[in-house]
This record gives C-alpha cells, sequence and structure tokens, in this order.
C-alpha cells in the first residue's frame, strides 16, 4: 500500500487517466472527489464486498442448479 499526504485541493492521478482530490477534511472525515471515465467503476469498499458477496452466492446457487439439471 501506498501512503500518501494530502492537503485540502491537492489531487493524486492514478494510471494517467483517475484523479483523486481532497475536497474537505473535518474532524476525523475526509471528502474525496474521484475523476475517473465512466466505464470505469468505483464504489465504496463495503458495497464492493456485498456485490462480491452477491456473486459468490449467485454462482454458488447456479452451480447447484447446473449439477441437479446434470443428474
Amino acid at each position: 500500500m501506498l501512503a500518501l499526504s494530502r492537503k485540502k485541493d491537492e489531487s493524486l492521478v492514478i494510471d494517467n487517466c483517475i484523479e483523486v482530490t481532497i475536497l474537505d477534511i473535518r474532524g476525523d472525515q475526509v471528502k474525496v472527489g474521484i475523476n475517473a471515465p465512466k466505464e470505469i467503476p468505483i464504489y465504496r469498499k463495503e458495497v464492493y464486498l456485498q456485490i462480491q458477496e452477491a456473486n459468490k452466492q449467485a454462482m454458488d446457487t447456479n452451480a447447484a442448479e447446473a449439477l441437479k439439471n446434470i443428474m
């Protein structure tokens, strides 16, 4: 993991196409703005993990149904 210090209104660039800007800092909260191409999905980590879990469950369900159909 790369750890960087940034102040309000400072940015960093990822892969020449994603810009992350610190918009505001209040106490222990940081507001971050992300400018990226529309084809790059951006999720909060907790939402991303929920999506991954739902996909895993769907695959498990589909695999079980496929096995039933084989028999």
